[in-house]
Formats: structure tokens, C-alpha cells, sequence
């Protein structure tokens, strides 16, 4: 496989013969395999935590993204024990430094557009960014990103790594999609 296409270190974009615009990468993880629903051991769907096979999976896939060069200037996470388990497993394989906030909007039933707007206010001078989160909200976030809709149909397996590029972040098709790697191809990276 030809990792040079898959790294982080981008190329700036030139606008109108202006000086190179630095675009943010914006990467989108889905957690890892968790327990199973309605009745984990946990608690409810919003308790579930991932399990040992989840966890090991997604320390190869997270080694796997090291081996591709990926670095993070922040981690979001949906506040799901599911998400924020992987976040931190992806923080502790890739370089020290990496600081995880929690998003409420990242939840299933979180609003994708208010979303979009806080990541671009609070975070808009930032140049790699992974959210992690849950489906079918973050296919739909994809989908606007992309196409300006959330009506793209893309799925996101467990642990899937998906790669945007965008030059000015907005709710509307603002995105360009590199690539979308599922964890079984990351874990080959290892």
C-alpha cells in the first residue's frame, strides 16, 4: 500500500494567487467495539464501554495511524464512556501532548450543525483535529461536510478512520474526503 497519499502533511491550498492557506484536517473516528446493547453489563446504551477485543483493536488500529505519520493538535470525543475510551487509547499510542475535550454534541441524538459551529469558533486555528463519536451521526456529519446534506450514504464500521480537508469549515459542503480507512486496514499499518 502506498502510505504517501495516507499522511498528515498536507499541502497548502493557494486562493486567487494569494499566499497558501494551511487547511484543517479534520479526522473522524468511530469508537471501537463495545458492549453489546440493550443490556451491557454497563448500564444503558449510554454506559456501554468497550470490550477487552474492542480495546486491543483499536490500540493496533491507533498504532496503525502512527505508522501513517497522523498527529493531533486536539481530540474530541462524544462523553460516552465508548468514545472516550477509544480517544484515549488513541492518545496514548500517538505522541505525548495530546489534550481530549468532550462534546455533548457528539452524542447519538447530538446536534451535527451547532457542532460545526463550536468546532469552528472554539477551535477554527487548529490543523488536525479527530473527533470520535458514533453512527449514524457521524456519517450524517460527513455528509454535510461533503456534500452540504446529510443524505450521502456512507458507513463508518467500528473503529473506522475517515480523513476531510477543508479550507474554511462551514455547515454547508465545505469538505474534500481523502480517505476513509476501516480498522482491520489501520491495524495492517501497525
Amino acid at each position: 500500500m502506498d502510505r504517501s497519499r495516507l499522511t498528515s502533511k498536507g499541502q497548502g491550498l493557494k486562493v486567487c494567487g494569494t499566499q497558501p492557506i494551511k487547511p484543517m484536517e479534520i479526522y473522524i473516528l468511530r469508537h471501537a467495539i463495545a458492549e453489546t446493547a440493550p443490556n451491557p453489563p454497563s448500564g444503558g446504551d449510554s454506559k456501554r464501554r468497550l470490550t477487552a477485543e474492542g480495546a486491543d483493536k483499536m490500540r493496533r488500529a491507533a498504532r496503525g495511524m502512527k505508522a501513517l505519520d497522523l498527529a493531533f493538535d486536539l481530540i474530541i470525543s462524544s462523553p460516552y464512556p465508548r468514545a472516550k475510551e477509544t480517544a484515549e487509547i488513541v492518545a496514548e499510542v500517538l505522541p505525548a501532548g495530546k489534550r481530549i475535550e468532550v462534546s455533548a454534541l457528539l452524542q447519538p441524538d447530538g446536534d451535527l450543525k451547532e457542532f460545526i459551529g463550536e468546532l469552528k469558533r472554539k477551535h477554527g486555528d487548529k490543523e488536525q483535529v479527530l473527533i470520535v463519536g458514533h453512527e449514524p451521526g457521524l456519517s450524517r456529519l460527513i455528509s454535510m461536510l461533503t456534500s452540504g446534506h446529510a443524505r450521502t450514504s456512507i458507513e463508518l464500521k467500528k473503529g473506522a478512520l475517515c480523513k476531510l480537508t477543508v479550507a474554511t469549515l462551514e455547515h454547508d459542503r465545505c469538505a474534500t474526503l481523502e480517505w476513509l480507512l476501516t480498522s482491520r486496514q489501520m491495524r495492517r499499518l501497525e
